[in-house]
């Protein structure tokens, strides 16, 4: 699942990509590999062309105040237009260098009137792709520089007042367009990115769903068919190792393996179902309880093993059924470890508690009288019991004993 996800990323925004401006459409395409400045798009081409026919149109309304203004003397009317069309020219090049231009735009600006419409273009620019910071310096020096343009240079057809208040609110509109236009931009993109990042924590979450359910899964079989496949081996063992004994004793072990067989595929029916459909206290046969470790302890000695219970609790169905169902594991889980750790030696299993205290389960069994050869994945039972009782709010210790044994002890809350 995680070696396809960059795969799975929807590319929305590749066949509308040209509706966008150049700087969003990168950003909302994750997978695009930025070289540089992003090219233009035919939407970034059309609003230069805008940007320029404006300041253009705005240059030539300013060329004809010229022209019926006597006041201007004609060399600076001729470095006013000349200016102008330089300004005019610098609108294409707004994207690449929107901080440069703006600044630019200060002198330019107060010395030729026909680059007044380039100047709104490169303070606009300004305002959306760059931070407020850049836009309080700019945008300030071009208004505290309006009423003496105007002093030096008065507007033939309006009054010296009025051209100062149009020429400030003026600047300040086209400031205040660019933020709005800059902060959509900044909204779409976040939207955007919050919607990428839920879908990210999405696929994560479901990855863990799947882990914990293998683990589920694992814990479930290890604590379960383990001690099936356990009872199986010890009569195939002995079976194969006593091919002499009387009939009756065959058959009973060839019954217990049967029986144990069945047992075991019934679990591993269970378990699958019960995981499948979430619901692991309310589907298929009862679950094991506390009240259940007489009929375990049962099954243990008639496989052979020598057990001893000494359940101490007077009402095992007071126990609650998870605390119950957790203690019955562990004891299942560390008989099945001595059965196959420690064969032939006698095991004890104690049980005390009462509510407010809790349920403290205690396995112990001495150290094995010969040679026992090593079996393959040992320790990872007590793995998950460990797990088991941490998750069900208490803890679970388990090491060498008393002379060489073995001991498993487990506190569970009961409350």
């Amino acid at each position: 699942m995680t070696g396809d996800r960059t795969a799975k990323v929807p590319q929305v925004f590749a066949g509308r990509r040209w509706l966008l401006p150049s700087a969003v459409a990168d950003e909302l395409d994750p997978d695009v590999e930025r070289r540089g400045r992003p090219r233009r798009t035919a939407r970034d081409w059309v609003v230069d062309a805008c940007c320029f026919l404006l300041a253009v149109a705005i240059g030539l309304a300013a060329v004809q105040s010229l022209d019926g203004d006597s006041a201007t003397p004609h060399s600076l009317a001729v470095v006013d237009q000349l200016f102008g069309v330089l300004a005019c020219g610098a609108v294409w090049l707004r994207r690449r260098w929107p901080v440069g231009l703006a600044v630019a735009m200060i002198p330019v600006g107060f010395v030729s009137n026909t680059a007044g419409g380039a100047a709104m273009v490169a303070v606009f620019t300004l305002a959306v792709h760059r931070p407020f910071r850049y836009v309080a310096w700019v945008g300030g020096a071009q208004l505290v520089l309006a009423p003496l343009f105007f002093w030096l240079r008065p507007d033939p057809d309006l009054s010296y007042a009025a051209a100062v208040v149009f020429t400030e609110l003026l600047t300040l509109t086209v400031i205040g367009w660019g933020m709005f236009v800059r902060s959509k931009r900044q909204l779409m993109l976040s939207l955007r990115d919050r919607a990428r990042r839920a879908e990210t924590e999405a696929e994560l979450r479901a990855e863990q769903a799947q882990r914990l359910a293998r683990e589920a899964i694992a814990r479930e079989m290890h604590d379960v068919l383990a001690h099936r496949l356990t009872l199986l081996s010890v009569h195939a063992g002995a079976l194969e190792f006593r091919p002499d004994a009387p009939r009756e004793e065959v058959a009973r072990a060839a019954g217990v393996i049967r029986e144990s067989a069945h047992e075991a595929l019934q679990d591993l029916r269970e378990i699958i179902g019960v995981l499948r459909a979430g619901e692991p206290d309310d589907t298929g046969r009862p679950q094991p309880t506390l009240g259940a470790l007489d009929a375990l302890v049962t099954e243990s000695r008639e496989a052979g093993m020598k057990v001893t219970l000494a359940n101490r609790v007077t009402d095992p169905a007071t126990v609650p059924a998870s605390v119950g169902r957790t203690a019955y594991r562990i004891a299942q889980e560390a008989l099945t470890n001595a059965r196959k750790h420690a064969p032939g030696t006698e095991v004890t299993v104690t049980v005390t508690g009462t509510p407010g205290e809790g349920l403290v389960i205690v396995v112990r069994n001495p150290p094995p009288e010969g040679e026992v050869p090593h079996v393959p994945g040992s320790g990872q039972g007590l793995i998950g019991l460990t797990e088991r009782a941490t998750l069900a709010g208490g803890r679970l210790e388990h090491g060498p004993g008393e002379g060489g044994g073995f001991r498993v002890r487990a506190w569970l809350p009961w409350g």
